[in-house]
C-alpha cells in the first residue's frame, strides 16, 4: 500500500531523533509538518542512548547496508559542523571476555570479509591505537578498533535539526501529551493530543519510540515488541585523553561534549526495578558499580562522579530489526520503531520523508516494513 503522493500536510508523532529527522526533511521537500511530542523534544529514548554510530559485529545483509547508508549521513554532517562538539569520528575500540564465548577473531574476519574497516590489536597494541584504555582490562585474545566509528550527542542534535525545521516553516508542539492518530475507514485523517488539540493530516509517522506497538495496536496492527528498560549514566566532566567508543564485556563508554562519558551495559540494566506504578527504582549500588567497571578500563583509572542518569524503555522491535513505513491496511500511516536511533536517525528521517512525499518504497527499507508481522491471512 502506498500513501497519496505529495500530502500538503504531514504530522510526525515523536520529538526524538527519528521524528526530528524526519520532519525536517519533508520541511525541505516543501512539505507542511507539524510535530507533536508528549513532552519536551528528546525526552525519550533518545535523550539516554550511548548513541554509538556503527556496523559493528554481526547482523543481517540489510541491516548492514542501512546502517552503512546512515554512517555516510553522519559524514556529511560532520563536514557541516566540523567543529561540532556533539558529533566525533574517532573510532571504537571493543573486546571480549576472557572465556569460551570470545569471538574476537571470528568477529574480525567476518568485518574484514565485509570491508568493515576492522584493525586487530593484542593488549601492548592498545596505546599506539587509540589512547585512553588502560590496556591490562584488555583480555588476551585482544581487542577490535573500528577507526571509522564515532558518537553523537542526540539531544544535541536534535536541537540542530529542531532550529533548522522551524527555520523552514515547520512547526513543534511539546508537552501536548499522548497523541493518538485519527483514522476514517482505511486512511489517517490526522492526530488528536490527549489535550485536546487536532490537526487534520494527509500523512501521519509515529515514532513515538517504546510505544509505537501499543499504539498501532489500537488500530488492530501489529508490531512484536522486545523493548527493555535503560540506563545511562553520565559522569561529571574530568580531563582524560579518551576519545573513542569502548564497548567491553562490563561496560560501554562514549565520550561526552562537555567532557564527561556516558555509560551503559547490560548488567546494569538487569538490576533496574520497574515498580507496579510504572516508576523506576535503581540502586546506588548498580550506579557505583557502572563507575567502578568504567574506571578499571580506563587509563589511570580516574575517579568517576555521576552528572546525572536516565532510565526508561529501551524501543527494541520483537525480532530485533528495524521498523519502517507505512502500515499494511492504513492510508498514510507511517511508523518508526528500532533500537539503533543513532545509527539509523538521519538515513531513517530521509527515506521515510522520501516515502511520504512521493508514494514510492525505498529499497533499502525493503526488508524493514510492519507488515512482517501481520499474522498470515488478515
Amino acid at each position: 500500500m502506498n500513501a497519496s503522493p505529495k500530502p500538503s500536510k504531514v504530522v510526525v508523532i515523536g520529538g526524538g531523533i527519528f521524528g526530528v529527522s524526519t520532519s525536517v526533511h519533508l520541511a525541505r521537500l516543501g512539505i507542511a509538518t507539524v510535530l507533536v511530542n508528549d513532552g519536551p523534544l528528546a525526552n525519550g529514548a533518545s535523550g539516554r542512548s550511548l548513541a554509538w554510530l556503527n556496523s559493528a559485529r554481526k547482523r543481517s545483509a540489510a541491516y548492514h547496508r542501512l546502517r552503512l547508508a546512515g554512517i555516510d549521513r553522519y559524514r556529511t554532517l560532520a563536514a557541516r559542523y566540523p567543529n561540532a562538539a556533539w558529533l566525533r569520528f574517532d573510532g571504537g575500540l571493543t573486546w571480549d571476555a576472557d572465556d569460551d564465548g570470545n569471538e574476537i577473531a571470528e568477529i574480525y574476519d567476518y568485518e574484514r570479509d565485509l570491508g568493515y574497516h576492522a584493525q586487530w590489536v593484542v593488549p601492548e597494541e592498545i596505546t599506539g591505537a587509540t589512547p585512553g584504555v588502560d590496556a591490562r582490562a584488555v583480555t588476551p585474545q585482544g581487542a577490535i578498533f573500528n577507526p571509522g566509528e564515532g558518537w553523537v550527542d542526540l539531544p544535541a542534535l536534535i536541537d540542530t535539526l529542531a532550529q533548522e525545521f522551524r527555520s523552514l516553516g515547520g512547526e513543534i508542539v511539546t508537552d501536548a501529551g499522548r497523541a493518538m492518530v485519527d483514522i476514517e475507514g482505511a486512511r489517517v485523517r490526522g492526530v488528536t493530543a490527549a489535550n485536546g488539540r487536532h490537526w487534520v493530516a494527509e500523512s501521519v509517522l509515529l515514532a513515538a519510540g517504546a510505544a509505537v506497538p501499543a499504539i498501532v495496536a489500537d488500530a488492530g496492527q501489529q508490531i512484536e515488541d522486545a523493548t527493555p528498560v535503560a540506563l545511562l549514566v553520565r559522569t561529571k566532566p574530568i580531563r582524560h585523553p579518551l576519545k573513542a567508543v569502548l564497548n567491553t564485556p562490563r561496560v560501554a563508554i562514549r565520550p561526552t561534549p562537555n567532557g564527561g562519558f556516558a555509560l551503559d551495559s547490560a548488567w546494569s540494566e538487569e538490576e533496574v526495578r520497574v515498580n507496579p506504578d510504572g516508576s523506576y527504582d535503581v540502586r546506588q549500588s548498580t550506579l557505583d558499580g557502572l563507575l567502578h567497571e568504567a574506571s578499571m578500563v580506563l587509563e589511570g583509572n580516574p575517579a568517576l562522579e555521576i552528572e546525572d542518569y536516565g532510565v526508561g524503555p529501551k524501543p527494541i522491535p520483537g525480532d530485533g530489526e528495524p521498523v519502517f513505513g507505512e502500515l499494511p491496511s492504513v492510508w498514510g500511516y507511517f511508523v518508526a520503531f528500532s533500537h539503533s536511533g543513532a545509527t539509523l536517525g538521519l538515513i531513517a528521517g530521509e527515506l521515510l520523508a522520501h516515502e511520504i512525499a512521493t508514494g514510492c518504497r525505498h529499497p533499502l527499507l525493503a526488508d524493514f516494513r510492519p507488515e512482517r508481522f501481520t499474522p498470515p491471512g488478515r
